[in-house]
């Protein structure tokens, strides 16, 4: 396996990992606690830091794909000199507050980092086009999908159609049911699995409706059942201490979506908008006296 350098060297060790030996996990877990650490250290340093003996270090280099340790010490230090997290490093209770903000935040920027370069652009135009010839929308999603609903539901003046966001299962088949051609569905479910939302798309679909789907994973069920399937892949981790990144990338896509389509609408639709900002503001001011 050689080193691809277009992937992020902590997205390439992320998929490594669970093939490596276990005392090259420990060197894997010295690069993700201290990255900074390796790109100054000597093989040997590194060995002593992981209780690991030299050639363990090397065989951990070249697993990576690369040909020895000074190669992988290059591109960790390429990796640090972007300003992108290199840090695999999981959340314990040892943890001082700014160690765990510091991990929660290279988490989650690296989460947005692999969910900008997946995006498919085909897709998102797909979705906007078919947004712009809809009369209404309705949004649906189970848990913490439902959050990313209800927070689409707050862009219905960016979306410029009546938008839905039925909060029950039962309430969003009925709705999907009720749907026709000029309805899009859109729903969220980052497993593409979720069976209420799997029922839902199902049911829009067979009225006629057009459903996009934004979900972390492919093949799924959703992918392969909706007009147009959006993936937005990050690095779901689901420890209870961490937070869930597929939601925020998803809430980035849904933003995406909103003001594409509100800047197709053209200056008219910006115009209203610019006077409804106005209001609202001005409404802000007087509850405030």
């Amino acid at each position: 396996m050689t080193y691809d350098s277009r992937v992020p060297l902590l997205e390439h060790l992320n998929d490594v990992i669970p093939s490596l030996r276990r005392s090259e996990r420990l060197v894997a877990q010295i690069v993700a606690d201290n990255p900074s650490f390796i790109v100054n250290a000597t093989m040997a340093g590194v060995a002593e830091a992981a209780g690991v003996s030299e050639p363990t270090v090397m065989r951990f280099s070249t697993s990576l794909g690369f040909d020895g340790f000074q190669q992988f010490k290059i591109a960790l230090a390429q990796t640090l000199a972007l300003g992108l997290p290199a840090t695999l490093s999981t959340i314990t209770d040892e943890d001082s507050i700014p160690a765990l903000a510091t991990k929660v935040f290279d988490h989650t920027i690296s989460s947005l980092d692999r969910a900008r370069r997946y995006l498919e652009p085909a897709q998102i135009e797909a979705a906007v086009s078919a947004i712009l010839g809809a009369t209404s929308m309705i949004f649906a999603g189970q848990g913490a999908s439902a959050i990313i609903a209800l927070d689409a539901e707050q862009k219905a003046p960016l979306f410029g159609i009546p938008c839905s966001v039925p909060t029950d299962a039962h309430q969003q088949f009925m709705a999907a049911s009720m749907a026709g051609p000029g309805t899009v569905l859109l729903a969220i479910s980052n497993t593409g699995r979720t069976n209420s939302v799997l029922r839902v798309a199902r049911t829009a679909l067979d009225a006629g409706a057009t459903v996009i789907c934004i979900t972390g994973e492919t093949p799924s069920p959703l992918v392969e059942m909706v007009n147009i399937p959006i993936v937005v892949k990050t690095f779901e981790d689901t420890d209870t201490y961490t937070p869930t990144v597929s939601r925020l990338a998803a809430l980035v896509v849904v933003d995406i979506l909103a003001t594409a389509v509100s800047l197709r609408r053209g200056h008219e639709h910006a115009a209203r908008l610019a006077n409804m900002k106005e209001q609202l503001a001005a409404i802000r001011r007087s509850e405030l006296q």
